[in-house]
């Protein structure tokens, strides 16, 4: 399990109840919309609103301790900042698995007279399930 308040600190983010809930929320489902975050959290902090959701998730984003992944035709989701990696996304389901970058990949990306900061790939087609 991660720890919420390092990760936070270390971004230059104060460790508030609200940033650490929405965390905690994120890493146990993986890759999650602000609705179903929301829906989480107030669980345990009904007072908590939906414009103090999306003010943290947008503040979090800005200082790389979450990632937003963009739905084809649906809200993004979120999830903690990894390693890059590459998101397959079914379009009938909405599963989102993670693929690490392989050596090869990682090669492919090097391009000429362009400075790589990061990298988001995202492609879109059926899951395993989805096309049974």
């Amino acid at each position: 399990m991660t720890d919420y308040i390092t990760l936070l600190k270390s971004n230059d983010l104060k460790a508030t109840i609200q940033r650490t809930s929405i965390l905690k929320v994120i890493e146990e489902v993986g890759h999650i919309s602000i609705d179903d975050i929301y829906e989480s959290v107030k669980e345990q902090h009904p007072t908590l609103s939906l414009a103090t959701i999306y003010k943290n998730i947008i503040l979090m984003q800005q200082h790389n301790v979450i990632i937003e992944v963009p739905m084809n035709g649906e809200k993004s989701k979120y999830e903690l900042k990894k390693n890059d990696h590459i998101h397959l996304i079914c379009q009938s389901c909405g599963m989102i698995q993670d693929q690490h970058l392989t050596a090869q990949t990682e090669q492919t990306l090097v391009l000429e007279n362009f400075k790589l900061n990061r990298v988001q790939i995202n492609l879109y087609g059926l899951c395993s399930e989805c096309q049974s």
